[in-house]
C-alpha cells in the first residue's frame, strides 16, 4: 500500500484560477465562489494531485502525509 496525503486547499489565499481542476479534476472542484476544495481529505498519493499542488499560482493548496503529518507540498525552506 503507498503513501496517502491529506489535501488541504488555504480558501483564503485560493484565488480561483482552476489550475487544480486542469491538473486533477477527480481531486478537486471549484465551488459557485470559484473556491477550491478538495473532493476527499484523505487520498492515494499521485503525480496529478501533486502538479495540481505545484501549479497553483499562489501555492493555496498543502499536501501532508496522513497519520503523520509530514509536509509533502510545498517543500519548507
Amino acid at each position: 500500500m503507498g503513501d496517502r496525503w491529506h489535501v488541504e486547499v488555504d480558501r483564503s489565499v485560493c484565488i480561483g484560477s482552476g489550475m487544480c481542476v486542469n491538473h486533477a479534476g477527480d481531486a478537486f472542484h471549484l465551488d459557485s465562489a470559484r473556491q477550491s476544495h478538495p473532493t476527499t481529505e484523505d487520498r492515494d498519493a499521485g503525480e496529478q494531485v501533486l502538479a495540481a499542488a505545484e501549479g497553483c499560482p499562489v501555492e493555496a493548496i498543502t499536501l501532508t502525509l496522513a497519520g503523520s503529518g509530514e509536509v509533502v507540498f510545498p517543500p519548507e525552506e
